[in-house]
Protein backbone atom coordinates (compact mmCIF):
# COMPACT_ATOMS: atom_id res chain seq x y z
CA UNK A 1 0.00 0.00 0.00
CA UNK A 2 3.02 2.28 0.54
CA UNK A 3 1.64 3.66 3.83
CA UNK A 4 3.19 3.27 7.19
CA UNK A 5 1.11 1.98 10.08
CA UNK A 6 0.91 5.41 11.83
CA UNK A 7 -0.33 7.02 8.58
CA UNK A 8 -2.96 4.29 8.10
CA UNK A 9 -4.25 4.67 11.68
CA UNK A 10 -4.43 8.42 11.34
CA UNK A 11 -6.50 8.12 8.16
CA UNK A 12 -8.81 5.62 9.90
CA UNK A 13 -9.40 8.04 12.80
CA UNK A 14 -10.34 10.79 10.33
CA UNK A 15 -12.90 8.51 8.64
CA UNK A 16 -14.44 7.60 12.02
CA UNK A 17 -14.75 11.27 12.91
CA UNK A 18 -16.49 12.02 9.61
CA UNK A 19 -18.94 9.15 10.13
CA UNK A 20 -19.60 10.28 13.70
CA UNK A 21 -20.30 13.85 12.61
CA UNK A 22 -22.67 12.62 9.91
CA UNK A 23 -24.53 10.42 12.39
CA UNK A 24 -24.82 13.28 14.90
CA UNK A 25 -26.10 15.66 12.24
CA UNK A 26 -28.72 13.12 11.19
CA UNK A 27 -29.89 12.67 14.80
CA UNK A 28 -30.16 16.45 15.31
CA UNK A 29 -32.14 16.79 12.08
CA UNK A 30 -34.56 14.03 13.09
CA UNK A 31 -35.01 15.61 16.54
CA UNK A 32 -35.74 18.97 14.87
CA UNK A 33 -38.38 17.37 12.66
CA UNK A 34 -40.03 15.70 15.66
CA UNK A 35 -40.17 18.95 17.65
CA UNK A 36 -41.48 20.86 14.61
CA UNK A 37 -44.16 18.25 14.03
CA UNK A 38 -45.16 18.41 17.67
CA UNK A 39 -45.53 22.19 17.52
CA UNK A 40 -47.68 21.92 14.41
CA UNK A 41 -49.90 19.18 15.80
CA UNK A 42 -53.17 20.26 17.47
CA UNK A 43 -55.40 17.62 19.06
CA UNK A 44 -58.69 17.40 17.16
CA UNK A 45 -61.83 18.34 19.03
CA UNK A 46 -63.89 15.19 19.39
CA UNK A 47 -67.35 15.72 20.82
CA UNK A 48 -67.44 12.09 21.87
CA UNK A 49 -64.56 12.25 24.31
CA UNK A 50 -64.32 13.90 27.75
CA UNK A 51 -62.81 17.38 27.62
CA UNK A 52 -60.63 18.69 30.42
CA UNK A 53 -61.69 22.19 31.37
CA UNK A 54 -58.12 23.29 32.05
CA UNK A 55 -57.06 22.41 28.47
CA UNK A 56 -56.97 25.13 25.83
CA UNK A 57 -60.23 24.84 23.97
CA UNK A 58 -61.18 26.08 20.50
CA UNK A 59 -64.04 28.47 20.04
CA UNK A 60 -67.33 26.54 19.69
CA UNK A 61 -67.70 25.28 16.15
CA UNK A 62 -64.01 25.61 15.25
CA UNK A 63 -62.11 22.38 14.75
CA UNK A 64 -58.39 21.80 14.82
CA UNK A 65 -56.54 21.89 11.52
CA UNK A 66 -55.41 18.63 9.88
CA UNK A 67 -51.71 17.98 10.40
CA UNK A 68 -50.91 18.25 6.69
CA UNK A 69 -52.52 21.70 6.38
CA UNK A 70 -50.16 24.70 6.59
CA UNK A 71 -50.22 26.69 9.80
CA UNK A 72 -52.16 29.94 9.78
CA UNK A 73 -52.94 32.45 12.56
CA UNK A 74 -56.14 31.68 14.49
CA UNK A 75 -59.13 33.65 13.32
CA UNK A 76 -60.43 34.08 16.88
CA UNK A 77 -58.65 34.16 20.23
CA UNK A 78 -58.36 30.94 22.20
CA UNK A 79 -58.01 30.37 25.93
CA UNK A 80 -59.20 28.46 28.97
CA UNK A 81 -62.91 27.86 29.19
CA UNK A 82 -63.09 29.66 32.53
CA UNK A 83 -61.32 32.68 30.99
CA UNK A 84 -63.89 32.75 28.21
CA UNK A 85 -66.74 32.87 30.69
CA UNK A 86 -65.02 35.62 32.66
CA UNK A 87 -65.12 37.70 29.47
CA UNK A 88 -68.74 36.87 28.78
CA UNK A 89 -68.10 34.24 26.11
CA UNK A 90 -69.67 30.78 26.11
CA UNK A 91 -66.95 28.14 25.78
CA UNK A 92 -69.44 25.40 24.91
CA UNK A 93 -67.53 22.92 27.08
CA UNK A 94 -70.47 21.85 29.22
CA UNK A 95 -72.85 21.50 26.30
CA UNK A 96 -70.38 19.32 24.37
CA UNK A 97 -69.93 17.08 27.42
CA UNK A 98 -73.67 16.68 27.96
CA UNK A 99 -74.15 15.88 24.27
CA UNK A 100 -71.39 13.29 24.39
CA UNK A 101 -73.05 11.65 27.39
CA UNK A 102 -75.91 10.62 25.12
CA UNK A 103 -73.56 8.49 23.00
CA UNK A 104 -72.55 4.92 23.79
CA UNK A 105 -69.26 4.67 25.70
CA UNK A 106 -67.47 2.20 27.91
CA UNK A 107 -67.66 2.55 31.71
CA UNK A 108 -64.38 4.44 32.03
CA UNK A 109 -65.32 7.04 29.40
CA UNK A 110 -68.77 7.57 30.93
CA UNK A 111 -67.16 8.08 34.30
CA UNK A 112 -64.65 10.61 32.93
CA UNK A 113 -67.35 12.54 31.06
CA UNK A 114 -69.39 12.86 34.26
CA UNK A 115 -66.27 13.90 36.17
CA UNK A 116 -65.62 16.65 33.60
CA UNK A 117 -69.26 17.75 33.80
CA UNK A 118 -68.89 18.16 37.55
CA UNK A 119 -65.83 20.37 37.10
CA UNK A 120 -67.58 22.46 34.46
CA UNK A 121 -70.63 23.06 36.66
CA UNK A 122 -68.45 24.34 39.49
CA UNK A 123 -66.22 26.50 37.29
CA UNK A 124 -68.56 27.68 34.52
CA UNK A 125 -71.48 29.11 36.43
CA UNK A 126 -73.20 30.82 33.50
CA UNK A 127 -73.05 27.72 31.29
CA UNK A 128 -74.30 25.54 34.15
CA UNK A 129 -77.23 27.89 34.82
CA UNK A 130 -78.16 27.72 31.13
CA UNK A 131 -78.73 23.96 31.37
CA UNK A 132 -82.24 22.50 31.49
CA UNK A 133 -84.14 19.91 33.49
CA UNK A 134 -83.60 17.52 30.59
CA UNK A 135 -79.87 17.79 31.23
CA UNK A 136 -80.44 16.96 34.90
CA UNK A 137 -82.46 13.91 33.88
CA UNK A 138 -79.70 12.83 31.50
CA UNK A 139 -77.15 12.91 34.35
CA UNK A 140 -79.57 11.26 36.81
CA UNK A 141 -80.16 8.41 34.37
CA UNK A 142 -76.53 7.44 34.95
CA UNK A 143 -77.54 6.38 38.49
CA UNK A 144 -78.97 3.27 36.81
CA UNK A 145 -75.59 2.35 35.34
CA UNK A 146 -74.20 -1.05 36.30
CA UNK A 147 -70.75 0.34 37.08
CA UNK A 148 -70.29 1.75 40.59
CA UNK A 149 -67.73 4.35 39.50
CA UNK A 150 -70.25 5.77 37.00
CA UNK A 151 -72.88 5.97 39.75
CA UNK A 152 -70.41 7.84 41.98
CA UNK A 153 -69.54 10.38 39.29
CA UNK A 154 -73.25 10.86 38.51
CA UNK A 155 -73.89 11.60 42.20
CA UNK A 156 -71.04 14.12 42.20
CA UNK A 157 -72.42 15.82 39.10
CA UNK A 158 -75.90 16.06 40.64
CA UNK A 159 -74.34 17.49 43.81
CA UNK A 160 -72.69 20.19 41.67
CA UNK A 161 -75.98 21.00 39.92
CA UNK A 162 -77.81 21.11 43.27
CA UNK A 163 -75.92 24.29 44.05
CA UNK A 164 -78.09 26.00 41.42
CA UNK A 165 -81.45 26.76 42.99
CA UNK A 166 -83.64 26.14 39.94
CA UNK A 167 -82.49 22.52 39.69
CA UNK A 168 -83.09 21.46 43.29
CA UNK A 169 -86.69 20.37 42.84
CA UNK A 170 -85.77 18.29 39.81
CA UNK A 171 -82.88 16.65 41.65
CA UNK A 172 -85.17 16.06 44.65
CA UNK A 173 -87.17 13.66 42.49
CA UNK A 174 -84.22 11.27 42.59
CA UNK A 175 -83.82 11.29 46.39
CA UNK A 176 -85.37 7.84 46.80
CA UNK A 177 -83.01 6.38 44.21
CA UNK A 178 -80.03 7.95 45.97
CA UNK A 179 -81.16 6.51 49.30
CA UNK A 180 -81.52 3.11 47.66
CA UNK A 181 -77.96 3.25 46.33
CA UNK A 182 -76.51 4.40 49.66
CA UNK A 183 -78.32 1.65 51.58
CA UNK A 184 -77.68 -1.27 49.22
CA UNK A 185 -74.12 -0.73 47.94
CA UNK A 186 -71.36 -0.96 50.54
CA UNK A 187 -68.81 1.39 49.00
CA UNK A 188 -67.29 4.26 50.99
CA UNK A 189 -66.91 6.59 48.00
CA UNK A 190 -70.51 6.03 46.98
CA UNK A 191 -71.66 6.63 50.56
CA UNK A 192 -69.77 9.92 50.69
CA UNK A 193 -71.05 11.12 47.32
CA UNK A 194 -74.65 10.05 47.95
CA UNK A 195 -74.83 11.51 51.44
CA UNK A 196 -73.20 14.78 50.34
CA UNK A 197 -75.94 15.13 47.74
CA UNK A 198 -78.72 14.34 50.23
CA UNK A 199 -77.28 16.83 52.72
CA UNK A 200 -77.45 19.52 50.04
CA UNK A 201 -81.16 18.96 49.39
CA UNK A 202 -84.30 19.65 51.43
CA UNK A 203 -85.85 16.20 51.69
CA UNK A 204 -89.64 16.27 51.15
CA UNK A 205 -92.07 14.41 53.42
CA UNK A 206 -92.85 11.76 50.81
CA UNK A 207 -89.27 10.49 51.23
CA UNK A 208 -89.80 9.74 54.95
CA UNK A 209 -91.12 6.18 54.45
CA UNK A 210 -87.98 5.33 52.48
CA UNK A 211 -85.85 6.98 55.16
CA UNK A 212 -87.39 4.69 57.78
CA UNK A 213 -86.47 1.67 55.69
CA UNK A 214 -82.86 2.73 55.20
CA UNK A 215 -82.32 3.92 58.79
CA UNK A 216 -80.41 0.76 59.83
CA UNK A 217 -78.07 1.17 56.85
CA UNK A 218 -77.45 4.83 57.71
CA UNK A 219 -76.66 3.80 61.28
CA UNK A 220 -74.16 1.23 60.00
CA UNK A 221 -72.42 3.87 57.89
CA UNK A 222 -72.35 6.12 60.93
CA UNK A 223 -70.47 3.38 62.81
CA UNK A 224 -68.13 2.45 59.94
CA UNK A 225 -64.40 3.18 59.84
CA UNK A 226 -64.55 5.80 57.06
CA UNK A 227 -64.35 9.24 58.64
CA UNK A 228 -65.82 11.21 55.73
CA UNK A 229 -68.75 8.82 55.34
CA UNK A 230 -69.39 8.94 59.10
CA UNK A 231 -69.42 12.73 59.11
CA UNK A 232 -71.86 12.90 56.19
CA UNK A 233 -74.12 10.27 57.79
CA UNK A 234 -74.14 12.17 61.10
CA UNK A 235 -75.10 15.41 59.35
CA UNK A 236 -78.02 13.70 57.66
CA UNK A 237 -79.14 11.99 60.87
CA UNK A 238 -78.92 15.27 62.80
CA UNK A 239 -81.21 16.84 60.21
CA UNK A 240 -83.65 13.92 60.37
CA UNK A 241 -83.66 13.97 64.18
CA UNK A 242 -85.53 17.29 63.96
CA UNK A 243 -88.41 15.60 62.13
CA UNK A 244 -91.07 14.61 64.66
CA UNK A 245 -92.25 11.59 62.69
CA UNK A 246 -88.72 10.19 62.38
CA UNK A 247 -87.33 10.78 65.88
CA UNK A 248 -88.58 7.52 67.39
CA UNK A 249 -87.31 5.50 64.42
CA UNK A 250 -83.86 6.95 64.96
CA UNK A 251 -83.84 6.46 68.73
CA UNK A 252 -85.06 2.88 68.45
CA UNK A 253 -82.52 1.97 65.76
CA UNK A 254 -80.15 -0.80 66.81
CA UNK A 255 -76.50 0.14 67.35
CA UNK A 256 -73.29 -1.70 68.16
CA UNK A 257 -72.36 -2.33 71.79
CA UNK A 258 -69.35 -0.02 71.40
CA UNK A 259 -71.36 2.89 69.98
CA UNK A 260 -70.08 5.27 72.65
CA UNK A 261 -66.56 4.86 71.26
CA UNK A 262 -67.64 7.57 68.83
CA UNK A 263 -67.42 9.96 71.80
CA UNK A 264 -63.83 9.05 72.70
CA UNK A 265 -61.45 12.00 72.80
CA UNK A 266 -59.11 10.16 70.41
CA UNK A 267 -61.62 10.46 67.58
CA UNK A 268 -61.01 13.14 64.90
CA UNK A 269 -62.32 16.55 65.89
CA UNK A 270 -64.73 16.84 62.96
CA UNK A 271 -66.32 13.50 63.85
CA UNK A 272 -66.61 14.40 67.54
CA UNK A 273 -68.28 17.69 66.71
CA UNK A 274 -70.87 16.06 64.44
CA UNK A 275 -71.68 13.21 66.84
CA UNK A 276 -72.14 15.75 69.65
CA UNK A 277 -74.51 17.81 67.48
CA UNK A 278 -76.41 14.59 66.76
CA UNK A 279 -76.64 13.78 70.49
CA UNK A 280 -77.87 17.30 71.27
CA UNK A 281 -80.61 17.12 68.61
CA UNK A 282 -81.76 13.75 69.95
CA UNK A 283 -81.77 15.00 73.52
CA UNK A 284 -83.77 18.09 72.61
CA UNK A 285 -86.23 16.03 70.59
CA UNK A 286 -86.93 13.48 73.34
CA UNK A 287 -87.37 16.28 75.89
CA UNK A 288 -90.02 18.02 73.79
CA UNK A 289 -93.47 17.98 75.42
CA UNK A 290 -95.23 16.33 72.47
CA UNK A 291 -92.69 13.50 72.46
CA UNK A 292 -92.85 12.99 76.22
CA UNK A 293 -96.62 12.81 76.02
CA UNK A 294 -96.27 9.29 74.57
CA UNK A 295 -94.96 6.23 76.38
CA UNK A 296 -92.31 4.91 73.99
CA UNK A 297 -90.69 1.49 74.21
CA UNK A 298 -87.11 0.89 73.01
CA UNK A 299 -85.20 -2.32 72.37
CA UNK A 300 -82.19 -3.10 74.55
CA UNK A 301 -79.61 -2.45 71.82
CA UNK A 302 -81.26 0.78 70.68
CA UNK A 303 -79.55 4.12 70.21
CA UNK A 304 -81.79 5.49 72.97
CA UNK A 305 -80.43 2.99 75.51
CA UNK A 306 -76.83 3.59 74.41
CA UNK A 307 -77.15 7.34 74.90
CA UNK A 308 -79.86 7.90 77.48
CA UNK A 309 -80.47 4.55 79.21
CA UNK A 310 -79.79 3.89 82.89
CA UNK A 311 -76.62 1.97 82.05
CA UNK A 312 -75.26 4.52 79.59
CA UNK A 313 -71.74 5.86 80.14
CA UNK A 314 -72.34 8.91 77.96
CA UNK A 315 -71.86 11.28 80.91
CA UNK A 316 -68.29 10.09 81.46
CA UNK A 317 -67.45 10.58 77.80
CA UNK A 318 -68.93 14.08 77.78
CA UNK A 319 -66.96 15.14 80.83
CA UNK A 320 -63.72 14.08 79.15
CA UNK A 321 -64.62 16.11 76.06
CA UNK A 322 -65.12 19.29 78.05
CA UNK A 323 -61.33 19.56 78.17
CA UNK A 324 -60.79 18.57 74.54
CA UNK A 325 -58.07 20.57 72.71
CA UNK A 326 -60.53 21.81 70.08
CA UNK A 327 -62.76 24.62 71.31
CA UNK A 328 -65.77 23.76 69.16
CA UNK A 329 -65.77 20.24 70.61
CA UNK A 330 -65.64 21.65 74.15
CA UNK A 331 -68.56 24.00 73.47
CA UNK A 332 -70.66 21.31 71.83
CA UNK A 333 -70.00 18.87 74.70
CA UNK A 334 -71.25 21.51 77.14
CA UNK A 335 -74.39 22.00 75.02
CA UNK A 336 -75.14 18.28 75.20
CA UNK A 337 -74.65 18.28 78.97
CA UNK A 338 -77.10 21.17 79.32
CA UNK A 339 -79.67 19.46 77.07
CA UNK A 340 -79.45 16.31 79.18
CA UNK A 341 -80.64 18.08 82.31
CA UNK A 342 -84.03 16.70 83.26
CA UNK A 343 -86.94 19.11 82.57
CA UNK A 344 -88.73 20.10 85.79
CA UNK A 345 -92.10 18.67 84.74
CA UNK A 346 -90.80 15.25 83.63
CA UNK A 347 -91.48 13.61 87.00
CA UNK A 348 -95.15 14.56 86.79
CA UNK A 349 -95.66 12.90 83.39
CA UNK A 350 -96.04 9.18 82.70
CA UNK A 351 -93.10 8.46 80.43
CA UNK A 352 -90.37 5.94 79.90
CA UNK A 353 -87.85 8.80 79.91
CA UNK A 354 -84.92 7.93 82.15
CA UNK A 355 -82.28 10.61 82.72
CA UNK A 356 -78.69 9.43 82.61
CA UNK A 357 -77.70 8.34 86.10
CA UNK A 358 -74.57 10.47 86.07
CA UNK A 359 -76.57 13.63 85.48
CA UNK A 360 -79.51 12.87 87.74
CA UNK A 361 -77.42 13.51 90.82
CA UNK A 362 -77.41 16.97 92.27
CA UNK A 363 -74.44 19.08 91.37
CA UNK A 364 -73.14 16.87 88.54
Amino acid sequence: MGKSIPEYLGQLDIRKSIVGLATGATAIYLLYKAIRAGLKCQPPLCSNSPICIARECPVPGERALPQEAPLRPPLRPKGLAIERERHGRDSGELRRLLNSLECKHDEYTRSMILHSITRCVYLLEAEASACTNDDIKLVADMLEDKDTSVKIQALNALKAFSGIRKFRLKIQEHSIKVLELVSTIWDSELHISGLRLLNNLPLPDYVHPQLRRVMPALMEILQSDCNMAQVQALRLMSYLAQKNDLLYDILNCQVHSDFLNLFQSTQPGNLLFEVLVFAERLSEGRNASHYRAVKWHYNEQSLHEALFGDESRLADRLLSLVIHPEEEVQIQACKVIVSLQCPQDVAARPSSFHPSHSFSKSGE
